[in-house]
């Protein structure tokens, strides 16, 4: 049994996998579930194979290929994907590159892995979280990680500093880049510039409603149950079980190896001796 096999969503094997995959990923790295999961539920509906069609988007956190690249180069090593992290290197103007193009698409694939997509995307959360309240002196609410996802984490610090100096201000003026970009979101359909306490209110709103629809269909039980008395977090090793126990019950699991069976081989590698 997976540490996540008591939180599932009723009835679907795969909702059953990503959910698992969500809360795994927050136990693992303490970014709050509910946030992981409306996020997930807006950026894709939960379909680890969703593809944007104007982007190069991916996943059920629809990373951009830059953006994968960037958060497995840094944080890749600690789940078992050091051969991913030490193939991604970056260029003096900054883009992160992989020489060999087949092993780029192997890399830029694992978005549709819904364990590594999830942990990334909480390690990604966990950075803009350490970056906004360092820069801003406040807690970080779930909100505002998701402003990070949606105007970098730099856009965010400046739009939260000026939010909490002067909620009222049109945002607008300050971003007039992403309101043409996004005229939805700041501006109203009358075509009034909507105010930081608009937007962050609006990104709250959908944050919520997000979580709120799939609420009923999510069961929680004491999720540490399941893990081993001295267990206190997840650890890397916890990911080669689920993944072996996928596998294992997988009815199109052949001798012939699989990109799937290599992930998992990567991974066992990767935890032993810890």
């Amino acid at each position: 049994m997976s540490a996540f096999a008591d939180i599932t969503v009723t009835g679907a094997s795969a909702g059953n996998r990503v959910t698992n995959a969500i809360a795994m990923a927050s136990r693992r790295t303490g970014v709050d579930f509910g946030y992981l999961l409306g996020q997930a539920k807006i950026e894709s509906s939960l379909n680890p194979n969703a593809r944007a069609s104007t982007s190069s988007a991916r996943g059920l956190y629809q990373f951009i290929d830059q953006s994968w690249l960037a958060v497995i180069d840094k944080h890749g090593s600690e789940y078992g994907l050091g051969w991913a992290a030490d193939a991604v290197s970056r260029g003096s103007n900054g883009r992160y590159y992989v020489s060999d193009p087949n092993l780029r698409q192997q890399i830029l694939d694992l978005r549709s892995h819904p364990e590594t997509a999830s942990v990334m995307a909480a390690e990604h959360a966990a950075d803009n979280k350490a970056y906004l309240e360092q820069r801003l002196g406040r807690e970080a609410q779930p909100v505002d990680l998701y402003l990070a996802h949606f105007l970098g984490v730099g856009g965010a610090a400046k739009f939260l500093s000026t939010h909490d100096r002067a909620p009222q201000a049109m945002a607008a003026s300050l971003f007039p880049a992403a309101a043409r970009a996004n005229r939805s979101i700041f501006y109203d359909r009358q075509g009034n510039a909507r105010s930081f306490a608009e937007i962050r209110d609006r990104f709250a709103g959908k944050l919520q409603k997000g979580m709120d629809s799939i609420g009923g269909d999510v069961r929680y039980a004491d999720a540490s149950a399941s893990l081993p008395a001295n267990a206190k977090t997840i650890q890397p090793a916890d990911y080669v079980r689920i993944e072996t126990q996928r596998l294992a019950s997988a009815a199109d699991v052949t001798v012939t190896p699989q990109p799937q069976t290599a992930r998992l081989a990567y991974l066992m590698l990767a935890t032993l001796g810890r």
